[in-house]
């Protein structure tokens, strides 16, 4: 049985304990045995290192030098990681190591909650199957992004919050390897709310399991 381990805490408006819930239940769902854990410190068990998958739902806080370095090691050996929104994509912010791993890091979000599209890039990938370009309601996520992401879904700026990034075209969801580890990152998610979003759940689902090992 695939094992995952999700670790929840950070800030409290993305509501990261009823999100570790969903995302327990659609893991438990897809086969894994799941561990939640809300504290930093279990990244730095060596027990990380057996398991398929890890899901960080951590926006900002702090990780421990040795917390990082064991979870990257875990990831470079070959455990899956997938994260969504601040939850993975705004954590740790004084950690380029974790920042590394993830292949972006949040940095403003213009206008706050808004109306924008999300637009696949990849339709013929298996987590995008299915999905066409769809409206979404949310924080829409500039970010700065690793060159190396395999990008699936992107989304455009229209300027009307920040004139200067007019047009600018932003991924929204990647994929990427990290040593022998699989890393799936989507910046959708910015309450527990949104898993009822079908293309949402379905896109951080399916990348979730391509990460696993």
């Amino acid at each position: 049985m695939r094992e995952a381990l999700i670790v929840w805490g950070g800030w409290s408006g993305h509501e990261p304990q009823e999100c570790a819930h969903i995302v327990r239940d659609m893991l438990e769902e897809d086969g894994f045995k799941v561990y939640l854990e809300n504290s930093t410190e279990a990244f730095a068990d060596p027990s990380i290192h057996d398991l398929s998958l890890i899901v960080p739902i951590v926006t900002m806080s702090k990780i421990e030098k040795e917390e990082v370095k064991n979870l990257a090691a875990a990831i470079e050996s070959g455990v899956g990681i997938a994260g969504y929104h601040g939850g993975a994509g705004d954590s740790f912010r004084e950690s380029v190591e974790y920042q590394f791993i993830i292949g972006g890091q949040w940095v403003a979000h213009p206008g706050n909650i808004i109306d924008y599209t999300v637009n696949i890039t990849k339709s013929d990938d298996p987590i995008m199957e299915g999905i066409t370009d769809f409206p979404y309601t949310s924080e829409q996520y500039y970010m700065h992004v690793d060159p190396s992401n395999e990008v699936l879904a992107t989304t455009t700026f229209t300027g009307d919050h920040a004139y200067w990034i007019d047009g600018v075209v932003m991924p929204v969801a990647w994929k990427r390897k990290y040593g022998k580890g699989r890393v799936f990152y989507s910046s959708l998610g910015h309450q527990a709310k949104e898993f009822n979003v079908p293309q949402m759940k379905t896109i951080f689902r399916r990348g979730a399991n391509w990460a696993a090992r």
